[in-house]
């Protein structure tokens, strides 16, 4: 009994301890920021937004420009050129003190002008076809640069606006959609077909992810810049015009019809100023739209605003004689329009056309095109109209011998 040695119990394990609340908190709020973040770079680096918004910026920039090289055209010396009264030798002065500068003032020959110019309308057609996009994209910021800054004092609202999108389409990826960039790659890779593609090292791969996603992260924060752009421009104006009285007690349109330096067509200026009713709710409609634009961009409402804002703006061109600021502002509404809208065109055109009877189906391959026609009655395979050559020759001699 002596010998006996009592049993020691077991150390008992430590109880788990609970989370305190605050530590909770502080986990959740730290798994929030980093979803956050984590959505924010998929937003900006993980796949180009907008591609077809970008191309119809592209398209319409580079026709609108280009219609308004070839309708100056006859006045080009006397705006741009060395018979411009304000002479390359006084733009120079001037860029010394803005900072600007321009093509057009490195040399005052005549023949140097006239390159210029056959240059930049050849620029414009160019880049609004989307041919070789990414140097074009630089030569038209570069054109629509030297323009603006030559006869600086001659511009208004749509030539700053038009400056300023030229120089953010640079940033972007505009001739990945409808352009002659986009047809030349689909052609090779339809030409590529199933062949296998090259072994790269593994350090070139990773060159080649990194341009991808920089290309991408510069192209979704231009789109992004020019959406800013936008609401930027209209909020402002509209907060502009709440200040003014004429604004205010809806007779501000009244006094722009009236004015003869926007009067393209002054008889219908003065019909249409006969309805002040109609004038003084299209003035308060014109500030309420500017002001809850930037406001209803997240949501449904932004498509009947913007239907108002394209009336509104060709309203503008019509009865004001502002057709380049008018398209600018058209062009540059078409960035807040999802890519899904612009596949779903074609579908919407080609049901319009058929319920209107416009729209016919293409026709087949012609007979002699290459494929041969199914023979026979419709309904039966070709398979089934096939004879053997015995069974062919054994009915040719019964009916022969009949």
């Amino acid at each position: 009994m002596g010998n006996e040695q009592t049993p020691q119990a077991a150390p008992a394990t430590p109880a788990p301890q609970r989370p305190t609340s605050q530590e909770t908190v502080s986990a959740g709020v730290a798994q929030w920021t980093a979803d956050r973040i984590r959505a924010l770079w998929d937003l900006v680096a993980g796949r180009p937004v907008s591609l077809y918004a970008a191309s119809v910026l592209r398209m319409g920039y580079g026709l609108l420009y280009l219609i308004f090289l070839l309708r100056e055209f006859p006045h080009r010396d006397e705006i741009w050129g060395p018979g411009s009264p304000w002479t390359p030798a006084l733009a120079r002065q001037l860029f010394d003190q803005t900072g600007w500068n321009s093509i057009l003032t490195l040399s005052d020959s005549r023949a140097y002008f006239e390159l210029c110019y056959v240059m930049a309308i050849a620029t414009s057609a160019l880049f609004m076809l989307g041919w070789r996009t990414r140097v074009m994209s630089v030569l038209f910021a570069v054109v629509v640069i030297s323009f603006h800054a030559r006869a600086i004092f001659m511009t208004d609202g749509g030539d700053n606006l038009v400056l300023l999108m030229a120089v953010y389409l640079v940033l972007t990826a505009c001739g990945r959609r409808w352009s002659l960039d986009a047809r030349r790659h689909r052609l090779k890779a339809a030409r590529a077909g199933d062949a296998p593609e090259p072994v790269r090292s593994l350090i070139w791969q990773q060159l080649l992810d990194a341009r991808a996603t920089l290309v991408t992260v510069v192209h979704n924060c231009g789109i992004f810049v020019i959406a800013a752009q936008v609401c930027f421009l209209y909020g402002s104006t509209g907060l502009y015009k709440v200040q003014g009285a004429s604004w205010g007690n809806g007779t501000a349109l009244h006094y722009v019809l009236n004015l003869e330096l926007f009067q393209p067509w002054p008889a219908l200026s003065h019909l249409a100023d006969e309805f002040p009713i109609p004038i003084a709710i299209a003035g308060y409609m014109t500030v309420l739209l500017q002001v809850a634009f930037p406001f209803v961009l997240f949501g449904r409402l932004k498509y009947p605003v913007l239907t108002l804002l394209l009336c509104m703006h060709i309203g503008i061109a019509v009865l004001m004689g502002l057709p380049l600021f008018s398209g600018a502002m058209i062009i540059a509404d078409a960035v807040f329009l999802p890519d899904r809208f612009y596949t779903f065109l074609p579908h919407l055109c080609r049901r319009v056309a058929q319920r209107t009877g416009t729209w016919r189906p293409a026709r087949g391959p012609a007979a002699g095109s290459g494929s041969v026609p199914p023979q026979g009655r419709p309904g039966q395979t070709s398979s089934q109209h096939r004879t053997d050559p015995a069974e062919q020759k054994n009915t040719t001699l019964a009916a022969e011998r009949s």
